[in-house]
């Protein structure tokens, strides 16, 4: 029986320079059968992203080299990840920073702490072109 592209697990691109952060992340994904892809800064953020192609990016703002929101209008300004959904997650919960994230290219904004419970299901919606969380609702 051959594998069809849904059956294929989807690839997550997790961007965070934050060891314990990123291992939280992991850890809730990969019990879900997503690839996990990781990154610990906008460089590597940049050159993961152009070589592995993942379905979805999960942002971390604040990163060395390059921050999140540069590292996201960058992968915006080319055609490969104009469909790919870019989710900021990040400590910046201030009032106006979700609109910097969205300004920027991300399409939704989940704040830390993150509730692993919750993420792998957003992420699902994420992955089939359905909002993940509040924020998007807000952003309507």
């Amino acid at each position: 029986m051959s594998e069809t592209v849904a059956d294929c697990p989807k690839k997550i691109l997790i961007v965070d320079d934050n060891e314990d952060s990123r291992d939280l992340v992991v850890k809730a994904l990969r019990q879900s059968g997503y690839v996990i892809i990781q990154a610990i800064d906008g460089e590597e953020a940049l050159a993961k992203a152009f070589s592995e192609r993942p379905d979805l990016i999960l942002m971390d703002r604040s990163l060395p080299k390059i921050d999140g929101l540069e590292v996201t209008r960058r992968l915006r300004q080319e055609e490969a990840f104009k469909g790919v959904p870019i989710v900021a997650i990040t400590a910046h919960a201030m009032r106006g920073d979700r609109e910097k994230a969205f300004a920027a290219g991300c399409d939704d904004y989940i704040a830390k702490p993150i509730n692993v419970r919750t993420l792998p299901g957003q992420v699902q919606s994420y992955l089939e072109g359905r909002s993940g969380s509040i924020a998007s609702a807000e952003k309507e």
